[in-house]
């Protein structure tokens, strides 16, 4: 393990590990694990869109993020390489409870930093929590392609999170951004923890 990825890895923080029997589950359904990786690519993809429309004027979020754009996109192409190599179909997308839940605990209302801070640390948790069973993927699934495929995405996901973090305590003060991170983190534990595992979903 190299030290970007020691370091990466510990700074996701997260308060609840996946469940372990996510991973064999996931295994025996990759079909639809992977038609939901290419849809979770898509939203991220869209999310930055929305972002750099929506806070036009903020420079540097605008330059952090047109290149995230145009990776989220590139996974998302790369997913769909997964899909056809395999002979396997591109289907609808399924509602995403999990990401449900968390823009429920998005404060409504508040100034524009306020607001900004919100979607960047819902963006910054759902990256992390990708992360997290993007390494379970790599280190356990038995598809050799695969678990390479997933070590790629792990590194790339982490440092999306980090950039979101950043961003928000660059137009944010640090410590109200710090405070509301935990806040994040803990109710996304106690999401994990009353969600029933599923392997068809990537979150």
């Amino acid at each position: 393990m190299s030290w970007q990825e020691r370091t990466k890895e510990k700074m996701l923080h997260l308060k609840l590990p996946t469940d372990p029997r996510w991973v064999g589950i996931a295994q025996m359904q990759i079909e639809d694990i992977l038609v939901d990786h290419a849809y979770c690519e898509q939203k991220a993809a869209s999310s930055c869109i929305s972002l750099i429309l929506r806070f036009h004027d903020l420079e540097q979020l605008v330059d952090t993020l047109t290149p995230i754009v145009a990776e989220e996109w590139g996974h998302f192409e790369r997913v769909m390489e997964q899909l056809r190599k395999r002979n396997l179909k591109f289907k609808e997308p399924r509602k995403d409870e999990y990401v449900a839940k968390l823009n429920q605990f998005v404060k409504k209302g508040g100034n524009r930093k306020q607001q900004l801070t919100e979607v960047l640390l819902l963006n910054a948790l759902i990256e992390a929590r990708s992360c997290e069973r993007f390494k379970l993927l790599s280190k356990q699934i038995q598809d050799q392609e695969l678990q390479r495929f997933y070590y790629e995405l792990m590194i790339s996901e982490a440092g999306h999170y980090v950039t979101f973090i950043e961003l928000a305590k660059h137009y944010q003060d640090e410590s109200l951004v710090n405070q509301r991170w935990q806040e994040w983190l803990e109710y996304e534990a106690q999401v994990l923890k009353n969600m029933e595992i599923r392997g068809d979903r990537m979150h």
